[in-house]
Order: C-alpha cells, then structure tokens, then sequence
C-alpha cells in the first residue's frame, strides 16, 4: 500500500512541475543568491490578543530548475515570522493559488464524517501544521489527517495558543501525506514565536535576537571528483550554501557582543550538528531552550538553566535557542557549521559544511530585542511529570521493507512503518483505526526500538515528551530535557535494537486523533506514520 501511495503521489507532483515550469521561472517564492548575508524573515506581531495574517500557498521554479514553494502574504512577505504570547488566538486566511493540475489523477483520502475541505488529495494540496504547538487536533485547527486546501480554495485556521504554553520557538510547514517532502524542500516552511522566554530565563532579558532556519533542498550539481555529494543541499535563512563549493552565509556582529539564536531545523530530511569555531577554536554555546520548552525549566521552580554544550544536535523539525559570544576584533575566521552525521548504511549523506561566516560589523545592527521580564512566568505545562505515576506502558518500533535495485547499483525504498510491538507493520493511511487509544489525563512511559539501518527521528503532535533513556541506559540530569523529536539509532544488524525510552504526558486539554510519525519526511511520505486517539476522560 505503502508503495502504491508514493507512486500516486509521485505521478501527482510530476504532473504538477511540467505546469509550474511552463508557467513561470520566478516568482512569489523569492530566493536569494549564495555568499550574502542572511535576512530575518518578515515579523508579524499579535494584538490584543488576536495575530490576524492572510496566507498565500504559492509556487514557483528558481534558476536551477527546482520546484518551490512557499507562504507568502498578498503584500509579498514571505515565510513570516508569528509573535504571539500564551493564551493568543492565531486566525490565518489561507489561499491556495498553485495552478490546477491538469489532467492529473486525485486519490480520495478522506471518507464521508470525516472530510475537512477537500476529500481528494491531488499534487497542489496543502494544509498547515504548527509544529510543537499544544493546540486541539480538530479541523481548522492543528489536523492534518484529513484537511486538503486543494488549488484555488480557501481555509481559515483558528489556532488557540494555550495559556501554559512554553515560551519558546515552534514552526509552521505543510503536511499532506505523500508530499510532505517536496513541499518542505521547496521552502514551505515559517517560525512562530511564543513570548516570554525572559520570564522563565532572564540571562535572555533585552538581549539581540536573530531567527534561523536551515532548509535543505534537491541537489542540482553535478558530482565532482573526490567530493562526496551529500543527499541534499542546505540552506540559512534561504541563502544557499550549496554543493560542491560550499559557499557560505554572511552573519554580522558587533565584535565582542552577545546575542540570542534562535535556530529550526525546518529541513525535510537533513540532520544538522551546529559547532562554532573561532580561529579553529571551538566555542560553547548556553543552550536556552530545546524544542520550544526552556531547558530545565520544568522542576517546578519557575526557572530556566542555562545548559552548556560545545555542539547542538537538530535533527529535522527540531529548534534550538542559545546564547551566542560574538568573536572578538582578534577573531580572523569565525566560522558556523554543522559537523558530518552518521544516518546508518541506508541512510542519507549528511556531511560536514560551513553554513556561514561569522563577520564583525562596527554597525549598529537591526535586530529585535528581547521583551525585559515581565513578571513571574506562565505555569508549566509539565510540572511535575518525572514524578507522575505512569499508566501504561507500550513498545513501538521503527521498520523497512527494501527493494535491491536492478543490476546491484543501489536500491529502491519500499514501505516504512511505525509498529506498536504485537500489531502487524500497516503503512499510514488517513483511514486507519488508531493504532494506540489512550485517556485524556494518563502518562505514559513508550519505548521506541529502531529495526534499521537508518537512523528515524520520533515525533509526536500536541504534545511534547520526557526523554528518559537512550539505549537502555538512562540519560543524564541535564539531558532529561522535554522534547517534540528526537533521534532513534539505527541497528548495526547484531545485538539489541537502538532505543529511547519517552514518558508522554496526556494531561491537558488535547483529546481526538492526531499522528506520530519519523519526521525524515521522505520516510514519514513513505507510511512511517500512525493514528493515536486520546479519548475525553469521563
């Protein structure tokens, strides 16, 4: 079924791309060149409670020839950055303006109950996710499992931001099932911001604050002569920094400075490690917050800690905010980059590469600030659920299924699933049952195996999770951070099977169905991805 999916889908985006090609060679979806300094995205703040935008779902081609995508306002402000405080209320009026594919196939994904704009998917649907965020999994809400905005409709979100949500950074990207993928490396993807971070960390108080988002997208060069061509290409804040040259992104700051970075990993399948050098010389960073929840922040205290660390690992729809230094006047090379991954045998090429060239700048620089404290913070969500009694406990696992490629040159992908251990491997389909049925206020402890020779990335929506354990062995004090995605191994072919141990926290107001899935979305897109419902508690 699995594969039978992915060929409708292909069929469906290639159809789509003859269109986009003909149709134009620029457009809504600006990308700047290489070597340039990056650019914040576009700020959008809410008021009096409420952030109004209206959306346009554009497309268009860049001059290599790849197909992009992108939300963009009717004034021409792409990927725009959503400030909005606990308790806000975000209403996006959201417009497909991609072309209709012509003489396409469509494949019905919703049955009758069950339809939330359109019931048939075809290459120009889209919906919304907003990543991280603990809002209600209903339609015109965060639900993805059935909401289709097909080419020339229009759908209005309403997205309630809870009142205990952390403070801290989340994102918005497209999720159709089958080509998620695409759309993400076409550049379909914005940050959204809740306020208040200083009240849990006022290291961050007036600090300057720059947003990041590193994107990847298909590789368009040629292979060179001993150099290794990675999976897919990068970029910063849409700068690209691109094979074989590597040509890197320009940041500026004022020498000796610190700044808060505000960094997603918005990639659709490419894991980051981000290091700062300068002269060769490695440079901690104080880790402010993970996945949009304050590091240590959840003690119940009512205070963040600083967490230093000499890298930041981020996997795909990860975030990360943390304090930078800014080098000193001294600094002749002062480099960001992401170290090389190892994804497993199967897995994708992730190398080493300088994202961006850390220049000092006598200028003042035009950078928002931090909001100064403004009293004590919101409660915490996750208060108190290392001590929660649990009440279940469920093992899952992450599988394959390969097809070898003609001739032995490589292989084709099959179907990937996410198994609750005793059911039978099924990939994702918007017609499943739940594969897991819960109550609204249990916890849960789940163990995640890995039975591949690729690492996977676990995410969940609505809510976050407890790290507890990797491979058995429990994780330190400092690393028992809350998280929405976290990597799982890959297996060697012998021995135990790689895993985490997560204690998930059904506690709040989420109760209906939503997904779990890998979110390298090429093997999300591939059927790694499954139903769990929360019923209401009596």
């Amino acid at each position: 079924m699995a594969i039978l999916r992915w060929a409708i889908c292909a069929m469906l985006f290639a159809a789509l791309v003859p269109q986009l090609a003909s149709a134009q060679s620029s457009g809504p979806c600006v990308r700047p060149g290489p070597g340039i300094a990056v650019s914040p995205a576009p700020d959008l703040y809410s008021s009096n409670g409420t952030l109004t935008v209206a959306l346009n779902y554009a497309t268009g081609v860049d001059e290599q020839g790849r197909t992009l995508f992108c939300f963009v306002t009717p004034s021409g402000q792409e990927s725009p950055t959503l400030h909005v405080n606990p308790g806000d209320t975000i209403i996006i009026n959201l417009a497909n303006t991609i072309p209709k594919p012509i003489g396409a196939p469509a494949e019905m994904v919703s049955s009758t109950g069950k339809i939330c704009g359109s019931a048939y998917m075809n290459a120009a649907s889209v919906n919304m996710h907003f990543h991280g965020t603990n809002t209600t999994p209903t339609c015109h809400s965060d639900e993805v499992i059935h909401t289709l905005v097909n080419a020339g409709k229009t759908f209005q979100y309403v997205l309630h931001i809870p009142s205990d949500e952390p403070p801290g950074l989340y994102w918005y990207h497209p999720h159709v099932h089958g080509i998620s993928s695409p759309a993400l490396q076409g550049g379909a993807t914005g940050l959204i911001e809740v306020e208040g971070i200083a009240n849990l960390q006022p290291a961050v108080a007036g600090l300057p604050e720059r947003f990041l988002a590193v994107r990847d997208q298909p590789v368009t060069a040629q292979a060179v002569k001993n150099k290794p061509m990675p999976s897919w290409d990068l970029s910063l804040n849409y700068v690209p920094v691109s094979y074989p040259k590597y040509i890197p992104a320009i940041i500026q700051m004022n020498p000796g400075s610190q700044e808060f970075w505000r960094v997603a990993n918005t990639s659709a399948d490419t894991i980051v490690d981000l290091q700062l050098k300068y002269d060769g010389k490695i440079q901690p960073v104080k880790i402010v917050a993970l996945d949009g929840v304050p590091t240590g922040s959840q003690d119940g205290t009512g205070k963040g800690k600083l967490l230093t660390q000499s890298d930041i690992f981020i996997p795909p729809a990860g975030r990360a905010e943390f304090i930078v230094t800014a080098p000193s006047a001294s600094v002749k090379w002062a480099t960001l980059s992401t170290q090389g991954i190892d994804t497993g045998p199967f897995g994708d090429a992730d190398p080493p590469r300088t994202l961006a060239l850390i220049q000092p700048s006598s200028a003042a620089l035009d950078l928002p600030r931090v909001e100064e404290r403004s009293g004590p913070p919101n409660p915490q969500r996750f208060k108190d659920l290392e001590s929660a009694t649990v009440t279940a406990r469920r093992h899952l696992y992450f599988s394959e299924v390969v097809v070898p490629s003609k001739g032995g040159s490589g292989r084709d992908r099959g179907a990937f699933f996410i198994t609750v251990a005793g059911q039978t491997p099924v990939a994702f389909s918007p017609d499943n049952p739940p594969a897991i049925v819960t109550t609204q206020g249990s916890v849960e402890d789940w163990t995640i195996e890995n039975h591949s020779f690729e690492v996977h990335e676990f995410h969940i929506h609505q809510i976050h999770f407890l790290l507890l354990a990797v491979n058995g062995k429990p994780v330190p004090a400092a690393q028992q951070q809350f998280y929405d995605t976290y990597q799982v191994p890959y297996w060697s072919g012998s021995g135990p099977y790689p895993s985490i141990k997560v204690r998930m926290d059904f506690r709040g107001h989420i109760v209906g169905d939503f997904v779990y899935h890998c979110h390298i979305l090429d093997h999300e897109d591939l059927g790694m991805m499954a139903i769990i419902r929360v019923k209401r508690a009596s």
